[in-house]
């Protein structure tokens, strides 16, 4: 199974933060699974200009190969002005319109205060249901006071998100086993 754990940031800490732990989490339970971070911050991507995901060079080429070569994504990202940060809006608009399709996506998002709780729902879960993503119902919502010197502090946060990752395995092994028998059923 590959596992694309997505930073959707290319400023700040917490998002990377979060990240950190969550691939440590999936590593731990699940060690047979090829995990791989891309994190925003360190890679140099170039603006999506409406070419084919293959057709980009460097890191822009492997940000996409990498997510469409995923079985499942886990996403973090940080919340600007009320929205997904504009690094992380460009990946999406790399990707083709399906390229989610039969692939899990799990997310949690870092925001300096609760008011930004449902930019999730109104800005991130509205694309993800575009490219046809199977998305694990419930997300993390990591505010700034489960923080204290780059580290989670908040015991429930923790809790959330070993079962976000959790999740996102049970997910991914649900939807193969019905895509397995559906393909059986063709007796060919």
């Amino acid at each position: 199974m590959k596992v694309v754990g997505l930073s959707g940031s290319n400023v700040g800490t917490k998002t990377r933060t979060a990240m950190d732990y969550t691939l440590q989490v999936a590593r731990e339970s699940y060690p047979d699974a090829e995990i791989t971070l891309i994190d925003l911050a360190e890679v140099e991507m170039i603006f999506s200009d409406g070419r084919n995901y293959f057709d980009y060079e460097g890191d822009t080429k492997m940000v996409a190969e990498k997510i469409m070569e995923a079985d499942a994504i886990i996403i973090g990202t940080p919340v600007f002005q009320a929205s997904i940060p504009a690094v992380l809006k460009n990946v999406f608009d790399l990707l083709p319109q399906n390229a989610l399709r039969d692939k899990v996506v799990s997310v949690f998002v870092t925001a300096g205060s609760s008011k930004h709780y449902l930019m999730i729902e109104h800005q991130l879960m509205p694309i993800l249901t575009y490219m046809k993503a199977h998305i694990v119902p419930t997300y993390v919502f990591i505010e700034e006071v489960d923080f204290y010197r780059k580290e989670i502090v908040n015991d429930d946060i923790l809790f959330r998100i070993d079962r976000l990752v959790e999740d996102t395995f049970i997910m991914v092994d649900a939807y193969r086993k019905i895509r397995e028998a559906k393909e059986a059923e063709y007796g060919f």
